[in-house]
């Protein structure tokens, strides 16, 4: 009997713990959505230095006022399990960057710990900040940068891309094509350059066979002054090498899940 009764009340202490502890895991797993306390940089990880937050805050707020677009980052050390599409979409909900009228808000969100970031586009932002322009930037701009540890340069460059992106300014194939076009001009040139000294060269020294044949001995004076000429000409070619925060507040934007998500 009292086995019985033993049994049943350890049956009973782990159905309470199923029913009433369980459900209540999630949410206290979920990090946390920061107010914004008029603040467009959010480094809750402490990874940025004061300088680059005073500077994106600067820049951010002239790019707002010039453009009515809003940008704000967030910064956390972990999304403690937490799915990163989910939170970047709590995130911009609860901020509600952009305008109402244009919802023309960015959320650029990272977890360090996690190693992942998102770009979290408004709906009226998604037309020139594409989900393929945004993993274009996550993958080739700021990933790099933060596998070597250098969050100041990677978070800079998110937001040049993203701005850039916005104002239709950041075509990575066009400039990779003038980057390539470059080269093949530089080599053009540089081959023309290549085959005129050797053909001044066989030039010369054929005048100088002639000159021979014709008077029977070579002019060793002018053969010399000849040598320092060239030696001096080459000898010149060469390659150089060459704070202040305004009052801040989302202005009622909403999010649909565009935008991209990366990691590094």
């Amino acid at each position: 009997m009292g086995n019985m009764l033993t049994s049943g009340f350890y049956g009973f202490l782990l159905l309470f713990t199923f029913v009433f502890f369980l459900p209540v895991q999630p949410s206290l797993a979920q990090p946390s959505v920061p107010e914004l306390w008029g603040q467009r940089v959010h480094d809750e990880a402490h990874v940025l230095t004061q300088e680059t937050i005073d500077h994106l805050e600067k820049k951010l707020t002239v790019f707002e006022d010039s453009s009515s677009n809003q940008i704000a980052i967030l910064i956390i050390p972990s999304l403690t399990g937490q799915v990163l599409e989910e939170y970047a979409l709590r995130v911009a909900e609860k901020w509600k960057l952009g305008t109402k009228s244009k919802d023309n808000g960015v959320l650029f969100l990272v977890a360090v710990d996690d190693h992942k970031m998102r770009i979290e586009v408004g709906q009226g932002l998604q037309g020139v900040l594409t989900d393929a322009l945004c993993n274009r930037i996550i993958r080739n701009e700021v990933a790099p940068a933060f596998r070597r540890n250098n969050y100041d340069e990677g978070v800079m460059t998110a937001i040049v891309a993203i701005t850039k992106s916005i104002k239709g300014e950041y075509h990575v194939e066009k400039e990779a094509a003038e980057d390539k076009t470059g080269w093949i001009i530089f080599g053009v040139i540089f081959g023309l350059i290549c085959i005129g000294a050797l053909v001044h060269a066989f030039a010369k020294e054929w005048r100088d066979v002639s000159d021979y044949q014709a008077t029977g001995k070579s002019d060793s004076s002018r053969g010399s002054k000849d040598s320092s000429k060239v030696s001096s000409g080459s000898s010149s070619f060469s390659i150089s090498s060459g704070s202040s925060r305004s009052s801040f507040s989302g202005g009622g934007g909403s999010f649909d899940g565009g935008g991209s998500s990366g990691s590094w």
